[in-house]
């Protein structure tokens, strides 16, 4: 028996199945606790979204020595369309004292500030932000919220402002663990029951991923507390579905195998061993892939995107050792009963070689070249859409699906007062050239007013009002001519930061990430393609078919985005993380397809081999696609649009690349290219007429078996 034929048989050997099911159940009982402190460990502050070397990071960083903690500036907004009274500001200036009073309110209570046209009023309120996050942020908005409202005297009242819009934030991403696991869950659940028809057999997979997801959510909490991993809401939510989506592909890819292997070996065990050896290579294959992918986001500026990376390659291997060990363990254990009620007997025909697929396969075979040139166009319309693509982030109230309080508050803020207030600009400079600083400020157009000085240190600081709303274009612009004033006065050292400059700078760090980390995906999947299927064609093949697959899925998604969905625009980072996603997980099904047709085509040759291929994996492949599409679209259900877009996209991709691309588009190119597909490696110099020729030989036709 080969190393790898050895290694294939540990998991499921008769005794060393129990082992590896003590150690999974000792791993979980040990760990379990661990993973349900992952939430706590999140750090939702801004400074672990943005860009670690941005100008406006450094000035958060700097500004914390002007104030004892970090603070998040809420504005409570009150309007009376008929005119603010006397009593109404008398009750507004009692409500301040109180704000004052509110867990986690520092220093002083600003206003209430009388609007300009005699119908608004703001009052400015500081929440500390430190350690914990928008985890104090919510509660202290929500209590400014409830004695604002409580005023009696027919004011409507809001709270907005950066405080308030983080606290909307941190409301709609409330449970972001809980109802994604449970939704995704449920739909893994009703695909599997819909996919295997047994009533019990659903149960193994479930139960593997999901002790994938507690041991790799155990693994993260401990990295993110004694090694500095940085962990966020996104990167947690992301986590359960691709570690549930992704383990329950490679499961299904498995006990497809070993459902064939099933009818070829009499003993379980064996053919356990003979399904991990051959499926394992395109499992791990597969993995590796996602995993490379993943790790190429730490070269991001961005700081959500760069933590991202190896939280979900950890997720990604943790679900891969599961699947290869674990899962094994548990089929071989339960025996063929627990595919009831169409156990695979020993000796029966395998049904997918004249199954649906076969036929698909059969249909293409016949005119392969017209069938890929025809899906080639039709996915080139698709990505006509990309016209519509707005990918220059999403302002406040467009990163809503629905309409938050703190949104209804800009908005009113807006129609009172000059646009930036609330959301000032924070310059810093060297104290001795703070006034020619604040000159160069105040004399920019777009800035409506500036605050005096402090002073601390050498240091000093002011803020800049600006007259548009923080997170317009016009803003943006203000913010660039801002600092190339203030950076020309000589010796002020002088950095510009704030709300309005930290979009500035998350979106040019998104737009460099995406220029940086897209051909890096592309070489590092092309170099693992050329390993596994020891040719240069076909990877190329294959990244050119996923690529043209990702267009075609954005081109769609923007045009829904835009006409049904009616969201005004996409995210900074949303063509990243699609590209990503599809990307890694579109390659995983042409790995899973082409490693079959490979081990095919040295028997019967390529074509015959593409139809084999096609015959095997296409159910399999089709309930995984419909499974990982729709662990990605309960991303969806959340109030946030830049998840519900890459949700929605990712879903659609993978759905594109499954039914369409996969199982069409690189099928007929196969059978068009025939061995050329397997240029310059060994395959390429034997035709499909050479291998018949061969199995006709002295041992009569069929020779060399399946």
């Amino acid at each position: 028996m080969s190393t790898t034929r050895k290694l294939a048989a540990l998991p499921c050997g008769h005794r060393s199945k129990w082992v590896v099911l003590a150690l999974w159940l000792v791993l979980l009982i040990a760990l379990g606790p661990l993973a349900g402190k992952l939430m706590g460990a999140e750090d939702n502050q801004a400074s672990s979204w943005l860009p670690g070397s941005a100008e406006s990071t450094r000035v958060l960083t700097e500004q914390r020595a002007f104030q004892p903690v970090d603070t998040a500036q809420a504005v409570v907004v009150y309007q009376r369309t008929d005119g603010i009274t006397p009593d109404d500001r008398a009750e507004a200036a009692r409500e301040a004292v109180r704000f004052a009073t509110v867990p986690h309110v520092v220093g002083p209570v600003i206003g209430p500030v009388l609007s300009a046209d005699g119908r608004a009023m703001q009052t400015i309120v500081p929440i500390d932000v430190g350690s914990n996050g928008w985890n104090d942020l919510k509660p202290a908005v929500d209590s400014l919220r409830q004695t604002a409202a409580a005023n009696g005297h027919g004011m409507t009242t809001h709270v907005t402002g950066p405080g308030g819009i983080a606290a909307d934030q941190a409301k709609a991403f409330a449970g972001i663990d809980s109802s994604l696991l449970a939704a995704t869950i449920s739909v893994v659940i009703v695909l599997l029951l819909l996919t295997y028809r047994s009533p019990v057999l659903w149960l193994l997979p479930l139960l593997s991923a999901g002790g994938a997801l507690t041991v790799s959510q155990a693994f993260i909490y401990l990295l993110a507390e004694h090694a500095g991993l940085t962990v966020n809401a996104q990167s947690a939510g992301i986590l359960i579905v691709l570690v549930l989506g992704a383990g329950t592909d490679y499961a299904l890819l498995l006990t497809a195998r070993y459902r064939e292997e099933l009818r070829r070996h009499e003993d379980r065990h064996e053919a356990m061993a003979y399904a991990l050896h051959r499926a394992g290579p395109a499992v791990l294959a597969s993995s590796a892939t996602v995993v490379a992918s993943m790790l190429c986001l730490l070269i991001a500026e961005m700081n959500s995107t760069r933590g991202l990376g190896p939280v979900l390659a950890i997720g990604v291997v943790v679900a891969l050792a599961a699947m290869l060990t674990l899962l094994p363990a548990l089929l071989v254990i339960v025996g063929r009963w627990v595919f009831w009620p169409v156990r695979p007997a020993y000796g029966t025909p395998e049904p997918t070689r004249t199954g649906r697929w076969a036929h698909v396969g059969a249909w293409i075979g016949r005119r392969p070249r017209k069938v890929w040139v025809g899906t080639a166009l039709a996915l080139a319309a698709c990505c006509v859409g990309l016209v519509s693509l707005n990918a220059n982030g999403l302002s406040t109230a467009a990163s809503f699906t629905g309409k938050p309080d703190s949104v209804v508050g800009q908005q009113v803020l807006e129609q009172h007062f000059p646009g930036g207030t609330g959301a000032p600009l924070t310059v810093l400079s060297a104290a001795a050239g703070a006034p020619a600083v604040r000159a160069a400020a105040q004399s920019t157009a777009g800035v409506a007013a500036t605050s005096p000085p402090v002073v601390r240190d050498g240091r000093a600081l002011f803020q800049a009002t600006l007259t548009d709303p923080p997170d317009s274009q016009a803003a943006k612009a203000t913010v660039d001519r801002v600092r190339a004033a203030v950076h020309a006065v000589p010796g002020a050292d002088a950095r510009v930061g704030g709300n309005t400059a930290v979009i500035l700078d998350a979106g040019r760090a998104a737009g460099n990430d995406n220029r940086a980390i897209i051909p890096l995906v592309l070489g590092v999947v092309l170099l693992i393609l050329a390993v596994l299927l020891r040719a240069v064609t076909a990877p190329l093949v294959l990244i050119s078919t996923v690529v043209l697959s990702y267009a075609a899925a954005l081109g769609i998604s923007s045009l829904f985005f835009t006409h049904v969905f009616h969201f005004q625009g996409e995210d900074n980072a949303f063509p990243l993380f699609v590209f990503v996603f599809l990307v890694a997980l579109g390659i995983d099904y042409n790995i899973f397809l082409m490693t079959r047709v490979r081990e095919e085509s040295a028997r019967h040759g390529t074509r015959q081999g593409a139809l084999i291929g096609l015959s095997a994996t296409g159910g399999v492949i089709t309930s995984a696609g419909l499974i990982l599409a729709s662990t990605f679209a309960v991303l969806g259900t959340l109030p946030v649009v830049g998840l519900a877009e890459i949700g929605f996209a990712v879903a659609l991709g993978v759905l594109l690349d499954t039914l369409v691309v996969r199982s069409v588009l690189v099928t007929a190119l196969t059978m068009d290219l025939d061995r050329h597909m397997w240029w310059p490696g060994r395959l390429s110099r034997r035709s499909s007429d050479a291998v018949t020729a061969e199995r006709k030989g002295p041992e009569g036709p069929g020779a060399g078996g399946t």
